[in-house]
């Protein structure tokens, strides 16, 4: 939808690779990694623990962050 509401950002543990290559920063091959490091593990307990996952370290955590929650 196009809807502004207060929930914003992109859910970790519900997103597909379509959704999650609208975050800056993320591209096709770092998006299919996330959702394979998600179905491997179960699911993210926080955003934190994208930095497990190949190609992410802490910058770029920093600056997908603000896109990004865990919807409880």
């Amino acid at each position: 939808g196009t809807g502004t509401g207060t929930r914003t950002g992109v859910d970790l543990n519900r997103a597909g690779v379509e959704e999650l290559v609208r975050v800056p920063g993320i591209g096709p091959a770092l998006a299919a990694r996330i959702v394979a490091y998600r179905d491997s593990v179960g699911g993210f307990g926080s955003v934190d623990e994208l930095v497990r996952v190949r190609g992410i370290g802490p910058a770029t955590l920093e600056r997908i962050r603000p896109h990004l929650r865990i919807q409880p």
